[in-house]
């Protein structure tokens, strides 16, 4: 019987330490073998199957790491918020724009440190994203809704929440306690008063207070454009998301564009409660069949020497061409050393198909919130 062993690779990549090399004659350390991923992989990104733009060079003295490991480098997190902003850029500092006046800003002051969140055992990612907001329905708008609602994406959650008021409290407090806390408490905190747990715990209860939640159900496809942070990025990214943006359609994946639109009584009749439990009433969608994609620049995700950064989030639910499952529905998948050239790869070995592209996977995450990796 062969040996469930390995000697261990030396590797550098986030979280893992790495092996000594031994010295010559020293017995070998053996290692328990990684179990296999939850999903389907392919090693390599396969070749364009039509002509594609040219990968764009960096910028002088910002060079791409082409030779670090990938897998791995990713942070974890419950929660991804993407900000809909309609911009393509933003200021290095995303909570600076505007002068401050911007939900991103809002959001990090009540989870950053000393805000009244804050909690070091959940971490919840704000971005800024390109998307653009929602318009308020004519009959229900007022002026300052209008002018100050914001649009967010929760993912992996895959809820959009069309109208958030930057500037009112209570909404920004609802989207907070309603959708983003944890619905349960780190063991770290059980010591704390009671009170005070029962701050860091979610109120299914606020979410009253925000109307024409839907699930998400398009193929997201997120890409690092954040030129105001490192231009390793800021040059990849408009390039990456025009090839995508062409390369979906031809491959029978629609492209949404333009804000989405929303009545109000899209959910009018469902409570809190209903919000509590159900992210997803398990309608199915065929990729290439109905389900559509959008695709978006955001802001930093961490790595920009590893540009082009792409994350591609895949709804429940969803199904492949042929009607099975698909392996990746209801999780985000990293890449990192994205071209042009690997675009109609991904597309049609990542959405498509749900297979991982191993060579420029960084990691993944799914609905338990468990961080995926090779």
């Amino acid at each position: 019987m062969s040996s469930p062993f390995i000697v261990p690779r030396k590797t550098s990549y986030a979280g893992h330490v790495s092996a000594p090399r031994p010295s010559p004659g020293a017995p070998e350390v053996a290692v328990p073998l990684l179990p296999p991923p939850s999903f389907p992989t392919v090693p390599t990104c396969p070749p364009p199957t039509c002509a594609c733009a040219a990968t764009p060079q960096p910028p002088a003295g910002l060079e791409i790491d082409r030779s670090s490991p990938l897998n791995g480098v990713m942070s974890g997190y419950a929660e991804q918020v993407l900000v809909c902003t309609g911009r393509d850029d933003w200021p290095s500092r995303i909570e600076e724009e505007d002068g401050g006046e911007n939900l991103a800003a809002g959001l990090k002051g009540l989870y950053g440190r000393g805000g009244m969140y804050s909690d070091p055992f959940h971490n919840t990612s704000v971005l800024n994203a390109s998307f653009p907001s929602s318009p308020v329905p004519q009959r229900t708008a007022t002026d300052q809704q209008t002018t100050t609602s914001t649009s967010v994406y929760l993912l992996p959650s895959f809820t959009y929440i069309p109208w958030v008021s930057r500037e009112s409290t209570d909404s920004v407090r609802a989207l907070v306690e309603g959708y983003l806390l944890p619905t349960k408490p780190h063991p770290a905190h059980d010591a704390l008063p009671p009170a005070h747990r029962d701050r860091l715990t979610r109120k299914p209860a606020s979410r009253k207070l925000l109307r024409g939640v839907r699930d998400v159900r398009e193929v997201m496809v997120l890409i690092c454009g954040h030129g105001g942070r490192d231009m390793r990025c800021g040059v990849a990214g408009p390039v990456l998301r025009a090839e995508f943006e062409a390369s979906l359609p031809r491959l029978g994946v629609p492209v949404g564009k333009g804000p989405v639109v929303v009545e109000e009584e899209e959910n009018a009749g469902k409570d809190a409660e209903e919000f509590a439990t159900t992210e997803s009433d398990g309608e199915t969608v065929t990729v290439g069949e109905g389900v559509a994609a959008r695709v978006g620049a955001i802001s930093h995700i961490g790595g920009h020497k590893f540009a082009g950064n792409v994350i591609v989030y895949i709804p429940p639910g969803t199904k492949t061409r042929d009607g099975g499952d698909h392996p990746l529905a209801g999780r985000g998948i990293w890449y990192g050393r994205v071209e042009p050239k690997h675009v109609d790869g991904i597309i049609r070995e990542t959405i498509l198909e749900g297979k991982v592209i191993q060579d420029m996977f960084r990691g993944g995450i799914d609905q338990d919130r468990k961080i995926l990796r090779i």
